[in-house]
């Protein structure tokens, strides 16, 4: 036989670079369901993505980009399609997917996914988590991955991290809310989006009292 053995987890097919190239609103809820695959060293691990949130750059209070253009949110300015991962509190990753145009930097944070594949791999590197806990919140579900900053730019539609067509949930099963943790005129925008009744999605918590977004 020729050519190489497609993996067993890299099941149904990339999404096309057109389906990011819209708004965060849009894509936000049509990412549920979707299978995130990662690749390293460590092997192939396969998630389903049951929680996303919508943030909207310079239109958006809560979003890193509302400011303008900096070192640390370029890959949001960039094309669409590509993986931005940004430090928080000191000690987490967290990972966005860019939207829309080149120049309009919005981008959809990846919240919370139920493990398909290489869990033995994922509880390597959360050894204390429940089952439940694995991927559930963003800097867990970026730690899952293996998520850290050499991540940011990641061509999700050939890199080594991909998007692929999944399992989207029925209308009638997708909610949305506010987003978790953002305060001001945008922590009342409902941008949250998750499938009901699915363990893995994280605990709503509005904003802390605190100088500063959270958001993306």
């Amino acid at each position: 036989m020729g050519g190489r053995r497609r993996d067993r987890r890299l099941k149904g097919s990339p999404l096309p670079r057109g389906f990011y190239a819209r708004s965060a609103i849009e894509v936000a809820p049509d990412l549920l369901g979707r299978d995130v695959v990662a690749a390293s060293q460590a092997g192939i691990v396969r998630v389903r993505l049951v929680e996303v949130e919508a943030y909207l750059g310079s239109e958006d209070p809560g979003s890193h980009a509302f400011r303008g253009l900096t070192r640390r949110n370029a890959t949001m300015f960039g094309p669409p399609g590509r993986l931005y991962v940004y430090f928080t509190y000191g000690m987490h990753w967290c990972m966005n997917v860019v939207c829309g145009p080149v120049g309009v930097p919005t981008a959809v944070l990846l919240r919370a996914a139920v493990v398909l594949d290489g869990a033995e791999i994922v509880a390597g590197r959360r050894p204390r988590s429940a089952q439940r806990d694995l991927a559930r919140g963003p800097a867990r579900l970026a730690q899952a991955l293996g998520i850290d900053g050499s991540w940011d730019g990641t061509d999700v539609v050939r890199g080594q991290l991909r998007l692929r067509s999944g399992q989207p949930p029925a209308a009638a099963e997708i909610r949305s809310g506010p987003r978790v943790g953002v305060a001001g005129a945008g922590g009342v925008a409902p941008w949250r989006f998750w499938v009901d009744g699915v363990a893995e999605v994280s605990t709503y918590r509005p904003a802390a009292r605190r100088a500063g977004s959270t958001g993306r």
